[in-house]
C-alpha cells in the first residue's frame, strides 16, 4: 500500500488524467449502447420451472411472457360498436408486431370471462415468444405504444405483466442527487472546509460514475433487474464517501502531527487507513459475491453490479484520493476559513476529544450494564423479523404513475385482485385429447377454496398437453394465494393425477415468485454460513484473536436482524403511514445480509484495527479500548451519518424495492455505528480484557500474516490524550 500511495503521489497528474479518460470513455460507451435490463428466474426443479419447460415444448407460441392490456370506458361500454372496432383494430395490429405470437381479445367468448359485469372494464392477453427477461426492450415498447395509441377521453388503456414491468422504473438521478446533497452537508459540518468536504465526494463520484457506466454496459451481457443500477448507486455512493472520509481524516491527523509534510502524511494515511479501507472493501465484495452460493441466477446480476460499484469506488479511494491529496494536501490539512466558524462549537482538539473520553469512561465504569442494555435494544428491534413473510410484492405497490399500477387497479376493480396473477395448470395428458381428465381437473380447481374463476382448457396441437388458467380470489402477493398454490400441489392435484394418469404442474408468474421465495429460504442459511465463515477467517488472520471474529459475527448479525425487524415493521406490518403493506421481497434479506454484513465489517475493521494498534503499543486492554474509540469515534459517527443520509434519501425513490433497501440499510448503519460500535463493542471488549487478544502460538505460526496497521513507527509522537478525569 505504501508503494502504491507514493507512486500515485509522484504521478498525480497522470492518475487524475487517467481517471478522467476512463470516466468519460465508459460514460460515452454506455450512452451509445444504452441499457438492457432483464430478470432471469430459472429455478431448477421447481413446479413452476417444469410448467415453463412443458409449455416451451408443447406450446411454443405460448411459452413466452403473458401480459395484459386493460381497457376501461369512461362513457358507454366496451361492447359499443365504435369502441369494439377501435379495440379490435389495435389488437390485430399488436398481433403482427415482432415477438408477439398472439393476442386473446376481450371479445373472445371461448377464452372465459374477460369483460366485467357492468361492461366497462375488459382485458386482452398478449402472448410473447420469449420470457420477459430476454425480450428485447424495443419489442415491449412497440406493444405499449400501439396500445396507447387509442387512449382518449372516452377510453382508458393500461398495460400490466412482467414484460411491461421491465419498462417501468424510476430514474435514479433525483434520489442520488438528494443523497449527495445530504452527504455534502454532513461532511461540511464534520470538516468545516469546502475543500476537505469536496475531496471525498469527488473521489466517490469518479469511482461511482465509472462503476455505473460499466454496470449499464454489463446489462447487455448479464441479466440485471431494472433496479440494479439504483441499488449499486446507493451502495457505491455510501461506501465511496466513507472510504475517502476515513483516509482523509487520518491524513489530517498525521499532517498535523508531523509538522506539515504532505507527502509523508499521504503515504502514512494510505499505509494505515488505506489498508483498513482495502480490507473493508474486500469483505463487502466477498459478502456480495457470496450470493453465487445460492445458485439463483436472478441474484448474479445484482451481486456483480453492487460489487462493481464497490470495487470502483475502492479503487478511486486508494489511487485518485492520494493523488488529489498531493495537490491540495496543505490546504486540506490546515484549518480553512470556514473551519474557524465552527471553532466556538469545537473549541479545541482537547475539548473535541473530551466527549469521547467521557463517553468511553461511562461505558468502562459499567460495562455489563452497557452491554446488556445495548443487546436488549437490538434484540427488541429485531423481534418483528420473527414474523417475516417472504414473497414478491405485486404491481399494486407500484407508483400510481406507472401504467402497471393502473392496470392492476382496473383488473382488481372489474374482476377481483386475483386476475392480476392467474395460475397456469400445465397438464401432460396420457392420451391425446383426453377431455375427461381435463374436465376433472377444471372441476376440482373450480371447487377449491380461494379460486375465483377457471378458464376453459387450451389443448396443444398434438393434443397431448393442455393449459388451464386459474384465477385466485386474492392478489398475487397475498398469503392466501401462496396457500392456494401449496394446496393445489399437495392436496387437490395429486389424487386426480393418480386417477387419470396425468402430470400437472402449477406455473405462471405468481407461482414462479412463490417458488423463488421457497428456493431462497431453503438456501439462506447456507449463504449466511459461508459469508460469516469467510469473514471470520479474515479477521482471525488479521487480528490474531479467537474472540474478535466471534464477537464480530454476533454483532454484525444483530445489526442485520435489527434492520430486518425495522423493515418488517414498516413494510409488512404497516406501522408507518403511507407505506403499502405486503410481503418482504424474497431476495431482500439475502441482499441486505450481504450488504449490511459487509458495511458492518467496515466499522468493525476501522475501530478494532485502531484498538489493536493501541494494544500493540500499550499492552493495556482498557487503555487500548479507550484510546481507540477516542481516536475513531468522531470519524466513525461522521462516516455513518453520511451513509445514513445517503441511504435514507432512497426511501423516497418511488419504487418499493428501493424504498425497502433504503430504510433497511439506513437503519442498519445507524444502529451499527451508534449502538454496536459506540456501546456494545467497547463494553464487551472491556469485559473480555486481555482475553480478547489471546491466540494460540501454534496457530499463530501456521497462519499467514496480513497487517492492517502501519508496519513501522509513526515518525512523530502523538500529542497527549486527555485523561478521563480531566475530560
Amino acid at each position: 500500500m505504501l508503494v502504491l500511495a507514493r507512486w500515485c503521489s509522484t504521478h498525480r497528474r497522470s492518475v487524475v488524467l487517467l481517471w478522467i479518460v476512463v470516466l468519460v470513455g465508459v460514460g460515452a460507451a454506455w450512452q451509445g449502447l444504452g441499457s438492457h435490463y432483464s430478470s432471469n428466474f430459472t429455478l431448477g426443479h421447481t413446479g413452476s420451472q417444469r410448467a415453463a419447460d412443458l409449455l416451451k415444448s408443447r406450446f411454443p407460441a405460448q411459452s413466452g411472457d403473458v401480459d395484459q392490456i386493460v381497457f376501461k370506458t369512461r362513457t358507454g361500454t366496451l361492447t359499443d360498436a365504435g369502441v369494439r372496432s377501435a379495440v379490435g383494430t389495435t389488437l390485430a395490429g399488436i398481433a403482427r408486431l415482432p415477438h408477439v405470437t398472439g393476442v386473446v381479445s376481450p371479445y373472445d367468448l371461448t377464452a372465459g370471462k374477460r369483460i366485467s359485469k357492468d361492461g366497462t372494464i375488459g382485458f386482452a392477453t398478449v402472448l410473447f415468444d420469449q420470457r420477459a427477461n430476454v425480450l428485447p426492450m424495443s419489442a415491449i415498447k412497440k406493444v405499449i405504444a400501439r396500445a396507447a395509441s387509442i387512449r382518449s377521453d372516452r377510453l382508458q388503456v393500461e398495460l400490466g405483466g412482467q414484460a411491461i414491468e421491465q419498462t417501468q422504473f424510476a430514474a435514479p438521478s433525483t434520489t442520488t442527487g438528494i443523497g449527495i446533497l445530504a452527504a455534502i452537508i454532513v461532511l461540511l459540518i464534520s470538516f468545516g472546509s469546502f475543500l476537505a468536504m469536496g475531496l471525498p465526494v469527488v473521489t466517490a463520484l469518479f469511482g461511482l460514475g465509472t462503476g455505473i457506466g460499466l454496470i449499464g454496459i454489463g446489462t447487455h451481457v448479464l441479466d440485471m433487474p431494472n433496479f440494479a443500477l439504483e441499488l449499486a448507486g446507493m451502495i457505491g455512493l455510501g461506501v465511496g464517501i466513507d472510504y475517502s472520509l476515513f483516509i482523509l481524516s487520518r491524513f489530517r491527523e498525521i499532517y498535523r502531527e508531523n509538522g506539515g509534510d504532505v507527502a509523508e502524511a499521504v503515504a502514512l494515511a494510505m499505509d494505515t487507513a488505506g489498508r483498513a479501507v482495502l480490507f473493508a472493501g474486500a469483505t463487502v465484495v466477498i459478502a456480495l459475491l457470496g450470493m453465487f452460493a445460492l445458485g439463483v441466477s436472478f441474484l448474479y446480476g445484482l451481486a456483480i453490479a453492487a460489487s462493481l460499484a464497490v470495487l470502483l469506488v475502492l479503487a478511486a479511494s486508494i489511487t485518485l484520493l492520494p493523488a488529489l491529496l498531493t495537490f491540495f494536501g496543505r490546504r486540506v490539512g490546515e484549518a480553512g476559513r470556514l473551519a474557524r466558524l465552527f471553532t466556538r462549537r469545537r473549541r479545541s482538539e482537547r475539548a473535541r476529544l473530551g466527549f469521547w473520553a467521557r463517553w468511553i469512561g461511562a461505558i468502562q465504569r459499567h460495562p455489563a450494564l452497557a452491554a446488556s442494555a445495548a443487546a436488549a435494544l437490538m434484540l427488541a428491534l429485531a423481534a418483528p423479523a420473527l414474523w417475516l413473510r417472504l414473497g414478491s410484492s405485486d404491481a399494486g405497490n407500484d407508483p400510481t404513475s406507472f401504467t402497471t399500477r393502473r392496470a392492476y387497479d382496473l383488473l382488481a376493480q372489474g374482476f377481483g385482485p386475483g386476475f392480476n396473477g392467474p395460475l397456469s395448470l400445465v397438464v401432460k395428458l396420457p392420451h391425446a385429447g383426453d377431455t375427461a381428465a381435463l374436465n376433472a381437473l377444471s372441476n376440482a380447481a373450480r371447487r377449491t377454496r380461494d379460486v375465483a374463476a377457471v378458464a376453459p382448457p387450451r389443448l396443444s396441437r398434438s393434443g397431448d398437453a393442455a393449459v388451464i388458467s386459474v384465477y385466485p380470489t386474492s392478489s398475487p402477493q397475498s398469503a392466501s394465494t401462496t396457500k392456494l398454490v401449496k394446496q393445489l400441489r399437495s392436496v387437490v392435484l395429486p389424487p386426480i393425477e393418480s386417477h387419470t394418469g396425468t402430470s400437472v404442474y402449477v406455473g405462471g408468474a405468481t407461482a414462479t415468485f412463490i417458488d423463488f421465495s421457497g428456493v431462497l429460504s431453503s438456501k439462506l442459511w447456507l449463504f449466511i454460513g459461508i459469508v460469516v465463515a469467510l469473514s471470520a477467517l479474515l479477521l482471525l488472520v488479521v487480528f490474531r484473536s479467537l474472540l474478535i471474529p466471534l464477537q464480530a459475527a454476533v454483532m454484525n448479525l444483530l445489526s442485520i436482524g435489527a434492520a430486518l425487524g425495522v423493515s418488517v415493521a414498516v413494510f409488512q406490518f404497516g406501522w408507518f403511514p403511507g407505506i403499502s403493506t405486503g410481503p418482504i421481497e424474497a431476495f431482500v434479506p439475502v441482499l441486505m445480509f450481504a450488504i449490511v454484513f459487509g458495511l458492518s465489517m467496515d466499522y468493525e475493521v476501522f475501530l478494532v484495527s485502531r484498538i489493536h494498534e493501541e494494544w500493540g503499543l500499550q499492552r493495556d486492554s482498557s487503555a487500548a479500548v479507550r484510546d481507540g474509540l477516542i481516536e475513531t469515534g468522531r470519524v466513525i459517527t461522521a462516516a455513518a451519518a453520511v451513509m445514513v443520509v445517503v441511504f435514507a434519501s432512497f426511501i423516497f425513490g418511488g419504487q418499493r424495492v428501493i424504498e425497502l433497501f433504503g430504510l433497511g440499510l439506513a437503519s442498519a448503519v445507524f444502529l451499527d455505528a451508534l449502538i454496536i460500535r459506540c456501546i456494545l463493542l467497547p463494553a464487551v471488549l472491556e469485559l473480555l480484557g486481555d482475553r480478547a487478544w489471546s491466540f494460540p502460538s501454534w496457530l499463530d505460526r501456521r497462519l499467514p500474516r496480513f497487517a492492517i496497521e502501519h508496519d513501522g513507527p509513526v515518525p512523530h509522537p502523538q500529542p497527549p490524550r486527555p485523561a478521563l478525569e480531566e475530560a
